[in-house]
């Protein structure tokens, strides 16, 4: 049995996920706090919804997906019915596996996962990292959990915050990235409409490109850039304004604020 544990939309997502790569509706239960939102879960899934406390007895693997300030109220509730061969998989940003191991009465399997919201169109980016007590078993069924709604990858978890600003908080920059180009192409007379159209395909054919060609985007960007042209005007602005500083100090910046959730 499965258990998800704040059910929002990135515990939903992993839900619906995990029920298209064949697990039956009688092997989840999701734990949520408001009764309308319990009844939303039954009647789209089938599934069984409950107390978190009731959903941790009963669930071999515990998927925790609530906020991390409420990280704390929610393992003092569960910690009594946790057991050491429970396997508790956290997605919560800043929440380490020493704090959720030190809240547990047991040695409880934790693993730590960072992942993003195109989990919601199974193309998400998924790290994990093992806690004290995980081993290589604990990491497989983590994987095997996370690969129908995208790419999973191991990572040290000293690099989990990291992760967090990179890859968790990356569809945002990439969202920014096209609301920018769009106005841009609103200021060079373009429709709306068109200018979006135009840029969505762009992004998406540049992301297939990357994944599927297998070269770096160094080579990638330079096969576009034609010497004189018009892509290395463009290239010299970015550069003039800053552009690649500004990014590096946006993801650090993420990166100390997912320290600063953890810590509470």
């Amino acid at each position: 049995m499965i258990a998800i544990l704040g059910a929002g939309k990135m515990g939903e997502a992993l839900l619906s996920g995990m029920l298209r790569a064949g697990i039956a509706p009688s092997g989840v239960i999701a734990a949520v706090r408001r009764e309308e939102r319990a009844r939303a879960l039954r009647d789209a899934y089938g599934i069984e919804v409950t107390g978190a406390a009731a959903a941790a007895e009963l669930a071999g693997t515990l998927v925790i997906t609530v906020k991390p300030q409420d990280m704390a109220a929610l393992l003092d509730e569960i910690g009594p019915r946790v057991k050491d061969d429970q396997l508790l998989i956290c997605l919560a940003a800043g929440i380490t596996t020493g704090f959720i191991e030190s809240r547990l009465p047991c040695d409880a399997a934790v693993v730590r996962v960072m992942s993003n919201t195109p989990v919601l169109v199974d193309e998400a980016m998924s790290v994990i990292s093992a806690g004290r007590f995980a081993g290589e078993q604990h990491l497989r069924r983590a994987e095997d959990l996370l690969r129908p709604v995208g790419k999973v990858l191991r990572i040290p978890e000293s690099l989990q915050d990291a992760a967090t600003a990179l890859s968790g908080s990356g569809p945002a920059y990439v969202y920014f990235l096209v609301e920018a180009m769009v106005d841009a192409g609103i200021l060079l007379g373009m429709p709306r409409s068109t200018a979006l159209e135009m840029v969505k395909q762009a992004v998406y054919g540049a992301a297939t490109m990357l994944r599927e060609s297998g070269e770096h985007p160094v080579i990638l960007r330079e096969a576009v850039t034609s010497p004189g042209g018009t892509t290395i005007s463009a290239i010299r602005e970015l550069e003039r304004h800053g552009v690649r500083a500004a990014f590096l100090a946006a993801i650090e910046a993420a990166r100390d604020r997912g320290r600063e959730l953890g810590a509470g």
